[in-house]
């Protein structure tokens, strides 16, 4: 048994050195960004604003218009931290907007809530803990009706 356990410990160091060597275990970190975005960032900013590619710690992020691009440079660091904070390490460093197309569908699928809503529009509020994560109030305020605003204009549409 003691013979078995040290085989398989030698393949995980091998494992480990190899990953290393080839630098592939630093790109596999931050690939992890993508499947915890949209938890991160909830379901309102996930349909504007999703991660494109990341290149030596920047994260460059396509968002659907320039007004979502100015707000969110208001919370780029925040974002970061708490993507770092998930992935137990400093992936993220800056990150980097641009206007673009969003597939939305994508957004939708892995954020759609569990319990159906009660209210027609209330998809469309914005997600409250993540604007009560906001600590300065006066951005808190800003960024609240500006995502209500594009609510009300996006149900229009």
């Amino acid at each position: 048994m003691a013979k078995h356990d040290s085989q398989i410990e030698r393949l995980g160091q091998v494992l480990d050195k190899s990953l290393k060597r080839m630098e592939i275990s630093t790109r596999l970190d931050e690939y992890g960004v993508w499947p915890i975005w949209n938890d991160i960032v909830g379901t309102t900013i996930a349909r504007n604003a999703q991660p494109e590619k990341i290149r030596n710690g920047t994260l460059f992020v396509k968002v659907t218009s320039p007004v979502w691009m100015q707000q969110l440079q208001y919370m780029k660091e925040m974002i970061a931290e708490k993507l770092n904070q998930r992935l137990k390490t400093d992936v993220v460093k800056n990150i980097f907007f641009v206007v673009g197309r969003v597939h939305t569908e994508t957004a939708e699928v892995e954020s759609k809530p569990t319990a159906p809503s009660s209210a027609a529009g209330e998809d469309s509020r914005p997600d409250e803990d993540f604007l009560e994560s906001i600590r300065d109030p006066e951005i808190r305020q800003a960024f609240k009706r500006l995502l209500k605003g594009y609510s009300r204009r996006h149900r229009k549409n």
